[in-house]
């Protein structure tokens, strides 16, 4: 059986570069539950309405992340504010 992994889109790295300090800490801790425990309730993931297969998961009450599943892991789109979901639904 393939290995799962996380990919990471150029987008998703820029925006997390620009994240403070503590809100990485927290997205570091929310994508190894991913990884490990995909199931994690306080991950939130759901797919976001009016996409194919694009999904977001909750690092807090202010940020989220977007993704794709892949048959082989998850290829992680941006991260940001809430309203990062708006702009995915109009991609």
């Amino acid at each position: 059986m393939a290995q799962k992994k996380i990919i990471f889109t150029k987008t998703f790295v820029e925006n997390f570069d620009k994240l403070p300090k503590k809100i990485k800490d927290k997205t570091i801790k929310q994508l190894n539950m991913l990884f490990h425990n995909p199931e994690h309730p306080s991950l939130r993931i759901h797919k976001i309405k009016g996409t194919d297969n694009i999904w977001e998961l909750r690092v807090d009450l202010r940020y989220r992340i977007t993704f794709e599943k892949l048959s082989n892991g998850y290829l992680l789109r941006v991260i940001g504010k809430h309203d990062i979901i708006d702009k995915e639904k109009k991609k």
